[in-house]
């Protein structure tokens, strides 16, 4: 990297953009403060050392005009969290096991997302490899984990870090991370990462002080202070932590957080850039993808270069389809639910044969804004589909999951429409066997941000009408709290239950089915291939035209019996519902909440 410590020989090279400073020297821990080393001021605001003096190991900190000691902003490891030293990592010590590794293609995609701090009672990259065979035997072939970048205290989401090459010390080490990569890909896994570029965590973030520069005041975020992306080094810090993940960690893929909160107005804009050097730098023999969170639904970003590659991202997550879906098992109406509230199943109709619901219509709850492009031409493949996310549950008050949102039956008919469907799926960790207890958002700050972060929580929630009183504003849990923190560790004992145990099998055998009957064929299948028709009052028919077959999804997804069933479609019925369910066909009819898939 162009900044940062790196070793060159049998000495340390540190590179710091540092505008707004006069001097800047090294200072490494256990030294007199006299001992630090004066960096060379270079042109456009750098400063440069090389030293032999520093080995791997040495934990150092950048001294900013002889006033503040601040970490390196490209640190590769924080033994003391994000407010102490930076240590020196030589990223070539670990020895690769599986280095003929070249990842999976995207259709083959069956992503389980998860935060490694509460997954496991371990809370760190140990204790996710120690359950890699229970993912792969799961039938996963994907496993997305919330950001990992250097944050402040010991808790977090990972969407307030400050330090984006740091690996969370908290987690474990350089190496355990590596090593979890490692044995993933020795199972067949794929490891994808989410990365944030929209914003720095508000705690920690010391750039404001000695590179100001770095932000912008022309747009706001609603996290805080906006990157400028029209400055070469800020599009450079960005692109080159990109690079590191797939390169130094050989991570298959980074889903990129929230990209509609980036704003840039360069050509090319820093989305375009990145997609494109990762595409130039990456070996082609690598199956390495790049994933979208996008409010916009902008297609553009989504385009084809031809059948088999993404140009410049294989996919985006596809909000509309989760929350047709939710509202479908929910029936609730509020938020942002109210542009689906109407007609859930118009729009998931649409989800499943054209990708977005919204493509230019206008959004009531965004004020009658148009929202979205024009996805009808674009493959399933670039859609990620899901019933649960951290985000669609974290940002709940309660953080309730759907196991005690929905009606069993409804929860089961809509997770069979999901798996089976063309588009990758995504998984929520503890989703595949009806996990009940929330995942809350949580972090660890202290003194007034704690305050200003508790009591913004709850105002977040001041519109919908179950919050108007502040009494119900104020049992919402305090992020702060440890407690809090706690009620989201996945409880790994609810397996030995036997209603836990009956989820699992019902995941373990839809996602069977997948891979041995869908999987094969989606290589196949471009966009614009698609059709889907209502009837009834909760009827829904979507067929997929493959190569050389038909995939056609046959449901009645509302809670009263149809009692207008069209003609079965052709094909092979490769799952039901409900055994019941196809011999109640003969006499015209599909009851409550059953699902039929047909393959020909």
């Amino acid at each position: 990297m162009p900044f940062g410590a790196a070793l060159i020989d049998d000495s340390v090279r540190f590179r710091l953009w540092a505008p707004a400073a006069q001097h800047v020297s090294v200072y490494v821990d256990g030294g007199a403060p006299r001992d630090a080393m004066p960096m060379q001021r270079l042109e456009g605001g750098w400063f440069e050392l090389t030293t032999a003096a520093v080995q791997t190991g040495a934990r150092y900190r950048y001294r900013i005009d002889d006033q503040l000691e601040v970490p390196d902003p490209a640190s590769r490891y924080q033994p003391q969290d994000a407010h102490g030293p930076s240590e020196v990592v030589d990223p070539d010590a670990y020895t690769w096991q599986c280095a003929g590794w070249h990842g999976r293609p995207w259709e083959e995609a069956i992503i389980y997302e998860l935060h490694v701090g509460s997954f496991s009672p371990e809370g760190s990259f140990d204790g996710v490899r120690k359950r890699l065979d229970y993912l792969a035997e799961l039938g996963v072939t994907a496993i997305e984990l919330m950001p990992v970048g250097d944050f402040p205290g010991r808790r977090s989401w990972g969407y307030d870090g400050v330090l984006p090459f740091a690996p969370d010390s908290s987690y474990g080490t350089t190496a355990q991370l590596k090593q979890l990569i490692d044995a993933a890909h020795a199972r067949g896994l794929m490891m994808l990462l989410d990365v944030v570029y929209n914003h720095f965590g508000p705690d920690g973030n010391y750039l404001h002080v000695y590179a100001p520069q770095f932000f912008t005041d022309r747009v706001t975020t609603p996290w805080g202070a906006a990157i400028d992306f029209a400055r070469r080094e800020v599009r450079e810090f960005v692109i080159h932590n990109a690079l590191y993940w797939l390169e130094e960690y050989r991570f298959d893929g980074l889903r990129l957080d929230a990209v509609h909160a980036i704003l840039d107005d360069s050509t090319p804009d820093i989305l375009d850039e990145l997609a494109a050097t990762v595409h130039e730098c990456i070996p082609k023999r690598r199956h390495v993808h790049l994933v979208l969170e996008n409010d916009n639904n902008a297609a553009h970003y989504l385009r084809r270069t031809s059948r088999a590659r993404a140009r410049p991202y294989v996919a985006q997550w596809n909000d509309d389809i989760h929350h047709a879906l939710h509202v479908l098992a929910t029936n609730e109406r509020t938020g942002y639910y109210e542009d689906y509230a109407d007609h859930p199943l118009d729009h998931l109709a649409r989800c499943l044969s054209e990708g977005f619901a919204y493509q230019g219509e206008a959004s009531r709850y965004r004020g009658g804004q148009p929202r979205g492009e024009v996805s009808a031409d674009l493959p399933p493949a670039a859609f990620v589909s899901f019933l649960q996310n951290h985000d669609q549950i974290g940002n709940r008050a309660f953080g309730e999951r759907l196991t005690v949102l929905a009606e069993r039956q409804a929860l089961e008919a809509l997770l069979a429409v999901l798996l089976l469907a063309p588009s990758p799926p995504l998984l929520f960790m503890g989703e595949e066997w009806g996990a009940t207890q929330p995942f809350l958002y949580f972090c660890d700050f202290h003194d007034a941000l704690a305050d200003s972060v508790r009591e913004g929580r709850r105002r977040e929630f001041v519109r919908f009408p179950e919050f108007q009183d502040p009494e119900a504003r104020a049992r919402i849990p305090d992020p702060n709290a440890e407690a809090t923190y706690a009620q989201t560790m996945l409880d790994w004992g609810d397996l030995e239950q036997v209603d836990h145990a009956e989820w699992l099998a019902l995941y373990r055998r839809l996602l069977r089915l997948r891979r041995e009957l869908i999987v094969p064929k989606l290589g196949s299948l471009a966009g614009g291939t698609a059709s889907a028709r209502r009837f009834g009052a909760g009827g829904l028919q979507v067929t997929w035209t493959f190569d050389h077959a038909t995939l056609t999804l046959f449901a009645n997804l509302a809670a009263t019996v149809c009692t207008e069933v069209p003609l079965l479609p052709q094909g092979d019925l490769i799952y039901t519902t409900d055994h019941r369910t196809a011999a109640s066909l003969l006499g015209d009819q599909l009851p409550p909440w059953s699902v039929l898939w047909f393959l020909a």
